[in-house]
């Protein structure tokens, strides 16, 4: 594998063609021989680290799920949490689309510290210089990154959803939220029994599901450090009152809007951050009381804090951090 800097703006890669793969489950490693002459660029988004590449020659990855797994494997391959392809735009009014592998071969929907991502790498590649607002087709909808002067990148997430069958859970909604000019039924703090406790779970989707913990048997969650996330993790990923699995923040709150959460992701485990948890984290923070409502709130993950807004004006949420190119190189 030689690194190498980034390639010039305008220098097209060269790329095998796609193969069709099924998904492999968690845990699962199979080993196939790499595709040979891939360029592609390491960053990360608070340590939520993904390999990026330039796919916008061609609607599908030119990767399979597990060449991307084994990309991502930290001692035999590149390391990363995810593989994140730029594909060609789907709609007209698009600049491009995104889809992303999980470490584990699955392929989410949409994913926060990776959208930041792909558009600082996006933005590097064509030599484009900040400000810049990208519109990004993802399986989650349209989204909407904007590269500030600051080098911080603020992405518009789109409205969070609430209806049970929507997120997907099969837990049962516990009360009406108004939101958007619209009433739907939500899951807030319900009771959920996993590994002996029972945890009180707020559900909410910004496109792909979460489940929001800031409370278990009773009482606020101190010390969200001090959870065996590789023990308890899995429970919630895989019960099934997620049918589609789902990511699961811990949360602690250390004041009026500053919080602090560790995430178990779908298909990733525990990572340094996660981007679209921290949405989900302040909304479900607002809706349980715990924050005030919509005003901008700091999240700090294990990689760094990300600044989320719930906006009162068009009730979307927004996310603002970094994201940093690590290395580039060809495989």
């Amino acid at each position: 594998m030689a690194l190498s800097m980034p390639r010039p703006a305008g220098v097209p890669l060269r790329l095998p063609s796609c193969r069709s793969s099924r998904v492999l489950n968690r845990g699962e490693v199979k080993r196939t021989t790499m595709s040979a002459g891939v360029s592609f660029s390491k960053y990360h988004g608070l340590g939520n680290d993904f390999v990026l590449v330039d796919n916008r020659h061609s609607d599908e990855p030119c990767l399979t799920p597990e060449q991307a797994v084994e990309w991502c494997d930290r001692n035999f391959g590149i390391g990363a949490d995810g593989v994140i392809f730029a594909l060609p735009a789907q709609n007209p009014d698009s600049d491009y689309a995104m889809r992303i592998y999980n470490s584990d071969g699955s392929e989410p929907e949409m994913c926060g510290n990776g959208i930041r991502c792909l558009a600082r790498f996006v933005a590097d590649e064509d030599d484009v210089k900040e400000p810049v607002t990208y519109k990004v087709d993802t399986l989650a909808g349209l989204i909407v990154p904007e590269m500030l002067s600051d080098g911080q990148v603020k992405v518009d997430m789109g409205e969070p959803i609430f209806t049970p069958g929507d997120v997907p859970t099969t837990l049962a909604p516990t009360q009406t939220v108004t939101a958007g000019g619209k009433e739907d039924p939500a899951v807030v703090q319900a009771s959920l029994e996993v590994a002996g406790k029972s945890w009180s779970v707020t559900t909410v989707s910004m496109g792909n599901p979460h489940a929001l913990i800031y409370a278990a048997d009773g009482e606020v969650l101190t010390d969200v450090n001090g959870l065996d996330l590789a023990a308890i993790g899995p429970l919630f990923e895989n019960n099934a009152a997620f049918p589609a699995r789902t990511n699961t923040e811990f949360i602690e709150i250390l004041g009026p809007a500053h919080l602090r959460m560790r995430v178990w992701e779908r298909g990733a485990g525990a990572t340094l951050a996660c981007g679209t948890g921290a949405c989900a984290t302040v909304v479900a923070g607002i809706l349980e009381g715990h924050l005030p409502d919509r005003t901008p709130c700091v999240v700090d993950l294990p990689g760094g804090p990300l600044v989320i807004e719930w906006s009162a004006e068009n009730n979307h949420v927004y996310m603002t951090g970094p994201a940093e190119r690590v290395f580039s190189g060809r495989s």
